[in-house]
């Protein structure tokens, strides 16, 4: 498999666990987000950022009482982007084994 199927927006780690966590989500708040790929917040912000630059991923900024939150989830695009990436990988670690 060529390395060209690879999605090179998806493909770092940390941008490929946002994704994953976010895989068949809704809205998913910042922290479960961060919690769940095992990133700091500025990594995640500046990840999420990347994602949501190539329309990956949307943000929403809101207030739960008087405290700011964001709450992020994948576009449709993102989605199959994510989905075709995994296939991807998939059958590239089916051709090494």
């Amino acid at each position: 498999m060529p390395a060209d199927r690879l999605d090179p927006v998806i493909h770092p780690i940390p941008r490929l666990a946002i994704c994953a966590a976010l895989d068949g989500m809704g809205w998913v708040d910042f922290a479960a987000v961060r919690d769940a790929a095992a990133l700091s917040d500025s990594a995640l912000s500046k990840n999420a950022r990347a994602l949501e630059a190539a329309g990956y991923l949307e943000m929403r900024k809101g207030y739960v009482g008087r405290r700011p939150r964001t709450w992020l989830r994948l576009t449709k695009a993102g989605a199959a982007a994510f989905a075709a990436h995994l296939a991807s990988l998939t059958q590239f670690a089916q051709r090494r084994a």
